[in-house]
């Protein structure tokens, strides 16, 4: 198509007044086009002879630039997407607005061809990759709008976008492997460190120096902890997009990662028993502090406990795959004297117990009372088994499935904790 033909088709569709009937045109042009048609002469379709040069301008608007996309950009937006945007020469609007004193803020808006999209940054770049990820997002909802219309609902969509896949992963997967409280910790860490940092970010585009970064910065402030929590969940996400044939190679692979120094809980010595239980005298602590010291029990165990004859029961939170299973520990001599006249317990929350444990012992943390339960246990001669079952250690599925102690055995071997 030379130039003059293009001109004579210009002139013709400047009559057109229904701006989504010249729309419609100018794509079918584009798309019988045989030369390339640059954009800047694409844009005198929507301006009129008479009006000024200045308005003609589209490059010297305050309010409106143009974002012509790179074709690495475009591959890695929604296929329906592509096409739309290639006929429409690879031109985006960005609307740029002052947004403070010195800021300004950038925003990308597609409303047409079935999206409805919208992005916004301070940064140009940023904001860019907000609305890549946007409409990935909004590709994938409409994808599921289309399954479940056609009541095919069999029919599984997977994310391809990390902080959807991610989710898709929890529900589906990591919430049936860990016990609730573990769940509860993962989806606090992802809520906090991972899902702010990826978004949606597609999982094809994830590098090792992407994730090399995050880790570093829990790295640099002597968080490693954290570090390596954040770096097991994200192993597990990418595991997981891998089995699902989203990605080939895990980004994770050649990231360094400071592994944690675990440090072990330290038993009470028998003085800072008594000093623990002294300083509470007389205020509910002093009846929790006794039942930690002398049951061995988790601190998030703690509200599930009750009394059932001569026993403390209570739910065994380590069990995973939402099973649900109880302990039980017998009411030791040592224990006893603290529950004789009133069997119920007043349980605030743990934070508070925490509190309260380290104003007496600012040197322990308030699990060293289970520590200190498991220490007398060995120093007192428990066997074992009992011991084991006590504290709500697994020991393994063949010998849990043929072991069923005896409460008489239970409680002789209670006896023994008396010092």
């Amino acid at each position: 198509m030379k130039y003059k033909d293009l001109k004579e088709i210009i002139e013709v569709l400047r009559e057109i007044k229904n701006e989504n009937k010249r729309d419609k045109a100018i794509r079918l042009i584009l798309q019988t086009a045989n030369e390339n048609i640059t954009y800047e002469l694409l844009q005198n379709l929507f301006s009129r002879k008479d009006t000024p040069r200045q308005e003609q301008t589209i490059k010297r608007r305050d309010d409106t630039i143009f974002w012509k996309l790179t074709n690495k950009e475009i591959k890695q937006m929604p296929i329906r997407f592509q096409k739309e945007i290639i006929i429409q020469d690879k031109i985006v609007k960005v609307r740029r607005r002052k947004s403070g004193k010195h800021t300004t803020n950038y925003e990308i808006r597609y409303r047409r061809d079935g999206f409805n999209v919208t992005a916004s940054s301070t940064d140009l770049e940023i904001a860019k990759e907000k609305f890549i990820q946007a409409l990935l997002v909004a590709d994938l909802k409409r994808k599921q709008a289309e399954s479940r219309r056609s009541g095919s609902s069999k029919t599984v969509i997977i994310p391809e976008t990390f902080q959807e896949f991610a989710e898709y992963y929890f529900e589906k997967y990591r919430k049936r492997k860990v016990s609730e409280k573990t769940f509860e910790n993962d989806m606090y860490r992802y809520r906090n460190h991972i899902k702010p940092y990826f978004g949606s970010m597609p999982l094809k585009n994830i590098s090792p120096d992407f994730c090399q970064e995050l880790l570093d910065r829990f790295t640099e402030k002597g968080q490693t902890k954290t570090n390596n929590e954040i770096y097991s969940l994200l192993n597990g996400i990418f595991k997981m997009a891998i089995a699902h044939d989203i990605i080939k190679k895990n980004p994770l692979s050649i990231v360094i990662v400071e592994r944690h120094n675990s440090k072990h809980g330290k038993a009470l010595t028998k003085d800072e028993e008594k000093k623990l239980l002294n300083q509470s005298k007389g205020t509910k602590y002093e009846k929790i502090f006794a039942l930690a010291l002398y049951t061995g029990l988790r601190p998030n165990e703690y509200k599930t406990a009750r009394v059932e004859g001569d026993f403390i029961v209570a739910k065994n939170s380590k069990r995973k795959g939402g099973k649900t299973e109880y302990k039980k520990i017998p009411i030791t001599v040592m224990l006893k004297r603290y529950i004789e006249e009133d069997t119920e317990f007043d349980m605030p929350g743990v934070e508070y117990i925490r509190d309260q444990f380290n104003k007496i012992l600012p040197n322990h943390i308030l699990y060293d009372l289970r520590t200190t339960f498991y220490t007398r246990c060995e120093e007192c001669g428990v066997a074992a088994p009992a011991r084991d079952h006590y504290v709500g250690h697994s020991n393994g599925e063949l010998n849990n499935t043929y072991s069923d102690l005896s409460d008489e055995y239970l409680l002789n071997e209670g006896k023994k904790l008396e010092w």
